[in-house]
């Protein structure tokens, strides 16, 4: 029987520069950029999403919302420096660690003999070390299975706990709506609700071979999670399978020239970061004026003139005469351990 633990900082961004500005306490704070130009909101805090603030949203848009919002700039390198605080927090009761982010990572602690052995009492110490060391808070899910424990761990947010026992699993996973099993997305919770299902325990009344008529591969998946069944394993290592970068614009391209040129821009820093690693596809990513997105990809081993042209040409296409707002180039890397084929 496997331990899982989920742990979730609260708000870890926008908690870190309150922590580190206490003139900030008690206010609504969100990290990200100015709203005069392109600004994205990155995360905020408890006080702020009162007022309908979320990441991802534009600065704009926030400061509508909640006038009084108070926006700062991100300090990556802080949180860089916290995140590895609380990972040798982790480290101290299991080499089983599985990073989502800066912010959240999976334990397994099916051998942890700490607090003899209770999962419970060891997401509780950790929280607590946590807090000691570094004066933010955490939330955390304890179950059998990694899903079940990152759902569990949102369950009493922030500072909160809650730990789903292996005999409550299935009615738990029974009870879930199907937007909060992972792999169930918007427009897929659109279309299992037109066919009644809402939550776990609807997906159960049909057979996996029904579901995968409907949902293709995943279909069975869905039946499997609805059960509060999920096989996978805490990844301690896992392997890196793109490199990326990508702009967002100050003001909207208005033609494939401008963006090709923003595409050449980001060619050295891409180049950059691939270092040796060879990689066998080509990914172009436009973001339009509605923030709508597209994706064109290609398999290749080596970006050329025309294959960029092409690319690009059938993503901007798709915008049927939108502004473009972020440009993007990603590449999937292979196993190949060979020298890295050159760029434009």
């Amino acid at each position: 029987m496997r331990k899982i633990i989920h742990v979730d900082m609260d708000c870890f961004y926008a908690a870190v520069e309150v922590r580190d500005n206490p003139q900030l306490a008690n206010q609504p704070v969100a990290v990200g950029g100015p709203a005069g130009g392109r600004g994205v909101l990155s995360t905020c805090n408890y006080q702020a999403r009162e007022f309908g603030v979320r990441s991802a949203m534009p600065s704009g848009e926030a400061l509508r919302r909640c006038p009084n919002l108070i926006i700062v700039p991100g300090r990556m390198a802080v949180y860089q420096q916290v995140s590895q605080q609380i990972r040798a927090i982790f480290e101290r009761y299991t080499d089983k660690i599985e990073p989502l982010s800066l912010d959240e990572a999976f334990l397994d602690v099916s051998d942890c003999q700490a607090c003899r052995g209770s999962a419970t009492l060891i997401a509780e110490q950790i929280r607590a070390e946590i807090f000691a060391t570094t004066g933010l808070t955490a939330s955390a899910g304890v179950a059998n299975c990694k899903f079940i424990a990152k759902i569990a761990s949102d369950e009493n947010k922030p500072n909160g706990q809650c730990v789903v026992l292996p005999q409550h699993v299935a009615s738990f996973s029974a009870a879930l709506p199907l937007r909060k099993i992972p792999g169930v997305g918007p427009k897929t919770a659109e279309r299992l609700s037109a066919r009644g299902l809402n939550i776990g325990a609807d997906v159960l009344k049909h057979s996996p071979e029904q579901l995968a008529q409907w949902l293709g591969k995943f279909g069975p998946v869905l039946h499997q999670r609805a059960q509060g069944i999920d096989p996978r394993e805490v990844i301690s290592h896992r392997e890196r399978k793109s490199v990326g970068v990508e702009t967002t614009l100050s003001e909207d391209l208005g033609s494939e020239t401008e963006c090709l040129h923003q595409l050449r821009k980001l060619l050295p820093k891409l180049s950059q970061r691939l270092g040796t690693k060879r990689f066998k596809g080509i990914n172009i990513k436009l973001k339009f004026s509605d923030f709508q997105q597209t994706t064109v990809s290609t398999q290749a081993q080596q970006l050329d003139e025309s294959t960029l042209r092409a690319l690009l040409q059938t993503g901007y296409q798709r915008g049927h005469g939108r502004g473009v707002r972020l440009v993007g180039i990603s590449v999937n890397l292979d196993d190949s351990k060979v020298e890295q084929l050159s760029l434009l």
